[in-house]
């Protein structure tokens, strides 16, 4: 049984964008998939080869089959696959995507994998909704300088969440909880008329049973 009440029509639906491999059944994505009636999986498809036009044109249908405001909740290449959907879609401010939460986004400019070497150049038009960037210190498939370059020119808040490696599921976040309260701070966003995200509240993060070296991130503020 889900601990979630049923999912409300006029709230804005959350598809999660895996990365290469897709997500397996210990990942945040997938237990969130599983917990919240709001939240669903965009099928990519080609998980292992991908092709960045096929992902943006399966993301751009799976928003437009949504039918109302949608937020992203993407992990590693997928907010690559965002960016590139920003970049391409030419959307208005906010609608039908209303915001998103950008996990762990992978290098695509230094890297040497051939499938992330294929969505280089990694965008750099600011996103035309609000956004929450997370990077590890320890990522291995991105260097934090870069993780915060990205948010820059995405204009995204960004959150340094602490050495937690790729924050997927050999990260053994879990559920991941703090990742679920910087989700709920998007999806404020996405109904806020004035659309931004507003500054992380100290009391939020302490209500969540987040590590101490990504609190300590948390809360000083970056």
């Amino acid at each position: 049984m889900s601990i979630f009440s049923p999912h409300d029509v006029r709230s804005p639906v959350v598809l999660t964008v895996p990365g290469l491999g897709g997500s397996g059944p210990s990942h945040w994505q997938t237990l969130w998939e599983v917990s919240r009636p709001d939240t669903h999986r965009v099928e990519l498809g080609m998980w292992n080869t991908p092709h960045r036009n096929a992902w943006v044109t399966k993301l751009d249908q799976a928003i437009r089959a949504a039918q109302g405001p949608v937020v992203l909740a993407a992990h590693s290449l997928g907010c690559l696959a965002v960016a590139w959907w920003a970049e391409l879609a030419g959307q208005p401010y906010g609608t039908p995507v209303a915001g998103a939460l950008l996990v762990a986004p992978a290098d695509v400019d230094g890297g040497t994998h051939a499938a992330l070497n294929a969505f280089a150049p990694s965008p750099s038009t600011p996103l035309p909704f609000p956004s929450i960037l997370v990077a590890s210190s320890d990522d291995p498939w991105a260097h934090l300088d870069q993780s915060r370059s990205l948010a820059a020119k995405w204009g995204s808040v960004f959150i340094d969440a602490g050495p937690q490696g790729h924050l997927n599921a050999d990260s053994e976040l879990g559920w991941w909880s703090e990742g679920q309260a910087l989700l709920d701070r998007v999806l404020e966003a996405a109904s806020d008329r004035h659309g931004q995200v507003r500054p992380i509240e100290r009391h939020t993060l302490l209500a969540v049973n987040a590590s101490d070296a990504a609190q300590r991130h948390y809360l000083g503020g970056e």
